[in-house]
């Protein structure tokens, strides 16, 4: 009797640290968290799938950590791209035994929750967070894979003025910490290259209706209209563009250039729009066709926007691991720090903030109902 409470004790012991006793292997948790419902709900979907491909990868190789052969479980949960809901997510991601966490999407989300895992000694890495707040906290336990929005508004607002010689040009941003960032770096950069903020505008991220906004830009004669938010927005407002006679560029800096943007705006209210988006096209990166045909065979979806970043992210949490020979946040947090390995994505390391060394960035077109690739900025450290 003595000998099974022994066990017993040993088995919460374990759990409590993320551990748990099972038949010849360790259970590692990794955590997850994104908006999977709603609107944008397909983002979250579609980063989930890929951590799940990499624990299941992982697992397959039967890697060991103290000596043991890990067996990584992925703990999903939905944060709503709520903030509030996102806190909540975060301690029970915590009080779930998790040793790391890939999340949030949004910076709305990521920011507020990085504090909870901080405060517990948990890595969290967001695929999908721009907003530079998320690393300036001065969390050592914070890390990114993305591009932050200082740099992406800096590629878009100089384009928008030295390529497109847009003279008059249209900020509007979604009031989310994503699409405010984005809207205040990109009229910076716009306004440092000598471009012309002609009119500012904001929503919500959950408003469709943009008409009365659009009618003050059309009479502010914009020429370019610069968009801080996701598709399912994007979309309404490419069409009611059209609508209104708008005669405008209609240009994003990372969340609509994706096929949903295009149903939604419908084929020719959709042409010529421009967007910035993270990383570099599926086809340019190392691995990136490898892993949509994964993501084909498993789930039946190809890559949607930050699926790569998301299995890179996963891995980065594992390598650590591996390299450290422990899943104990506070030994491998060091490792993951200084780590460095070819991603699906590119190369995968950090800056002594928590930021991506090497963040490249591409410009997509809509031609002929399609994203086309104009231009990539190559990461640089």
């Amino acid at each position: 009797m003595k000998k099974q409470l022994t066990v017993t004790k040993l088995t919460f012991a374990l759990a409590m640290a993320g551990l748990t006793m099972t038949a010849g292997a360790d259970t590692i948790k990794i955590g997850f968290s994104a908006v999977m419902s709603g609107a944008f709900g397909h983002y979250g979907k579609d980063m989930e799938n890929a951590a799940k491909i990499a624990i299941e990868e992982a697992n397959a190789q039967k890697i060991k950590i103290g000596g043991s052969v890990a067996n990584f479980v992925l703990v999903s949960e939905d944060d709503q791209g709520d903030p509030r809901t996102g806190v909540a997510v975060a301690q029970r991601l915590v009080d779930a035994g998790v040793v790391g966490i890939v999340g949030h999407f949004n910076s709305g989300t990521s920011i507020p929750a990085s504090k909870i895992y901080a405060a517990a000694g948990l890595p969290q890495i967001s695929p999908a967070s721009s907003n530079p707040q998320l690393t300036a906290q001065g969390f050592k336990s914070t890390f990114r894979i993305i591009n932050t929005d200082a740099q992406m508004g800096a590629y878009a607002g100089s384009y928008a003025v030295k390529d497109l010689k847009a003279k008059r040009i249209a900020v509007i941003d979604d009031r989310t910490a994503f699409g405010q960032g984005m809207a205040d770096e990109f009229s910076k950069a716009a306004k440092a290259a000598g471009g012309n903020i002609v009119s500012r505008e904001f929503t919500t991220d959950k408003s469709t209706d943009f008409m009365s906004v659009l009618t003050a830009i059309k009479s502010a004669k914009a020429d370019l209209i610069f968009f801080g938010g996701l598709d399912a927005q994007a979309g309404p407002m490419a069409k009611q563009m059209k609508q209104l006679g708008v005669n405008a560029v209609l240009m994003g800096g990372g969340g609509f250039t994706t096929d949903n943007f295009i149903n939604l705006a419908g084929k020719d209210s959709a042409e010529g729009t421009m967007s910035w988006e993270y990383g570099l096209p599926v086809e340019k990166m190392p691995k990136g066709k490898q892993l949509e045909d994964k993501m084909k065979k498993k789930f039946g979806t190809d890559i949607l926007a930050y699926s790569p970043f998301t299995y890179d992210a996963t891995w980065a949490l594992i390598n650590a691991m591996t390299k450290a020979n422990s899943a104990d946040p506070k030994v491998y947090l060091p490792a993951l720090a200084k780590i460095d390995f070819p991603g699906v994505s590119g190369r995968i390391a950090f800056t002594n903030t928590g930021d991506m060394k090497y963040a490249a960035a591409s410009l997509y077109k809509v031609k002929a109902g399609k994203w086309e690739t104009l231009q990539i900025q190559q990461g640089s450290k």
